[in-house]
Formats: structure tokens, sequence, C-alpha cells
């Protein structure tokens, strides 16, 4: 087998250029979110992905058919590697769609914004990266706001929200196998593999529990068990649209990770949050009430410091760090 094509390194760009990819590309993955919570009431979820998958793939093989490397890229020895990866996507999704189905939209994206938290956690942990006082601080404040959306003092916690925690954790990790296996493998081809693992375990999912005899009334089981069906025409529109914004939001972020500083980028993430908002009011017609307001705050409050520190601290070395080693 030959040696898998080394993707070429991303020339840098305006900054300017990249923030609008991250402004773009967090509003259009805002629009995935949007398509799967409007499905979730009357389709099931493997169906909903198997859908998105197969748009999403057409999407990514037509961008790496007219790229400068081809198909060439796809070839890869790391196979190990990318079924972890592709594993722990797709527990990412599935958990965090479900918690979707019966969370506020706001709260569930709220939950979901931890992720920076928990790739702070792993940093130390797993790489052995230095994590000062500051930043712990910032990771302590975001897990109280993940307590506060987890409403405990309600009598009980809600599924839903620890279903969302489960899923950024998994998000966080996938950013982790994505650091590891960045100097052999392109964008494309990590996007490829996960669209082929969406494809194989919801055509699965659906050969065993597509004919709905497992479904009940519950929110989460009645979206994880439903029985297929043929969608309306009105319907496709939702399910071109979470297609789309999940091919192209996250081509637009790719794009923008590879060819700008990441902690400049980050924070930009976030307007995801007030988009996710916007949506709930709009569609929904639901608020955030005052918990769910006070755990916002938390969660991105405690995000975006960690982010403005880590470009602070970068911006300090790069100043201290002699022009030669520039």
């Amino acid at each position: 087998m030959s040696t898998p094509a080394r993707p070429p390194s991303a020339p840098l760009i305006n900054p300017l250029t990249g923030i609008l990819l991250a402004l773009g590309g967090a509003a259009v993955l805002s629009v995935n979110d949007l398509a799967i919570k409007s499905l979730s009431g009357a389709y099931a979820l493997h169906q909903v992905i198997l859908i998105r998958a197969v748009i999403g793939m057409a999407l990514v093989l037509s961008v790496i058919w007219v790229s400068r490397t081809g198909f060439r890229q796809l070839r890869t020895k790391r196979w190990r590697e990318h079924l972890f990866r592709v594993s722990i996507v797709m527990v990412s999704n599935v958990s965090y769609f479900l918690g979707l189905a019966v969370m506020p939209l706001a709260d569930a994206v709220a939950v979901a914004f931890v992720s920076p938290l928990f790739v702070t956690l792993m940093s130390a942990v797993i790489l052995g990266e230095k994590v000062g006082p500051h930043r712990w601080a910032a990771v302590a404040v975001g897990l109280i706001g993940v307590l506060v959306m987890l409403r405990p003092g309600s009598g009980v916690i809600q599924p839903a929200a620890i279903l969302v925690l489960i899923s950024a954790f998994c998000y966080a990790s996938s950013h982790m196998m994505t650091r590891r296996m960045r100097d052999t493998e392109s964008a494309m081809t990590l996007n490829f593999f996960v669209q082929v693992g969406f494809v194989v375990v919801s055509c699965s999912m659906g050969l065993m529990f597509g004919d709905g005899r497992l479904a009940q009334d519950d929110g989460l089981f009645a979206f994880l068990f439903r029985p297929w069906v043929t969608p309306p025409v009105a319907d496709w529109r939702a399910f071109v649209a979470t297609g789309l914004a999940v091919g192209i939001g996250g081509l637009m972020m790719s794009q923008a990770y590879r060819t700008t500083e990441a902690a400049l980028i980050a924070p930009f993430e976030y307007v995801g949050m007030p988009m996710a908002i916007f949506w709930g009011v709009v569609i929904f017609g639901t608020w955030p009430d005052l918990t769910g307001w006070a755990g916002i705050a938390l969660i991105c409050g405690a995000g975006l410091y960690t982010l403005w520190r880590e470009t602070r601290r970068r911006r300090e070395v790069d100043v201290a760090a002699p022009s030669g080693d520039l």
C-alpha cells in the first residue's frame, strides 16, 4: 500500500478572513441544530443521520474531486485511529441529538459549549500541557454552570442535559484525536471517514430497529427507535438543510482553523449561542428561563475567558521570543 498523501500545510491568510469563516461556519452549523430539532418529532434519529450523512458525503466528495490532491488524500494506514475517532464522533452526535430533542435549543447548546473546558482538562491530563490557575478557575466556573443547567435543585437531574454533557466530552475527545492525526490526515480525509461511519451505523440501526418495534412514547427513546417513514416533500427542506449545514459549516470551520491561529478563531464559535437563542424564540417560541440564563452566562463566560487567556499567553510568548526563533 502506498504512503498516504500528506496534506500540504495551509498558507496563512488575513486573520479577518479566518474570523469571517469561523463566524459564518458557526452560524451555518446552528442551522443543523434547528433542522435536527425540527425533525426529531416525526423521524427516527438514525434515519435523519443517514440522510444527512449521504448529503454531507456527496458534498465532501465533490470538494475532494476538485481539490489539488484529489482522491489520493483518502489513502491511509491509520485505520484504527480513524475507527476510534469515528466512534467518538458518533457517540457525541447521537447523545447530543437525543438531548436536543427534548431540551430547549438554547439550553442544549449552552451545555454543549462546555467542550472547550473539557479540552483544557484533556490538554493537561492527556497531552501534559501546563494549565495555570486562571484556566483551572475557568474550568471550575464552567462546571458550576453545567450544574446549574442540570438543575439538581428541582429534585431530579435532567437526563437530556447529561446526554449533552456526554456529547461535549466526546466532542472534546475528538479534538484530541484530530491533533494526533493532523500530520498525515487532511481535513477532507477526517470528514470523509466520519460520514462513512454515519452511513454504516445508521444503515445497521435501520435494519435492526427500523420497524419501530422498540419505539416508546418517551421523547428520548421515541427519537432513537421510531420506525422509518417516507418523508413528505415539505420535510426534505429540513433534511437538505442539515446535510448542507454540516458539510458547508464544517468545511468553513476547518479552513478557519487550518489557516488562522486557533486561539484567535475559537471565541467566535460562541456566535452559536445567540443563534440558538434566536432560533429558539423565532421557530419554537421558547426563551431561556432565569436558571438557564445563569447557566449560559457561567459556561460561555468561562469558555471565553479561557480562550482570552490563551490568546494573551501566546502573544506574550511571541513578544518574548527572539526574532531568530520566529
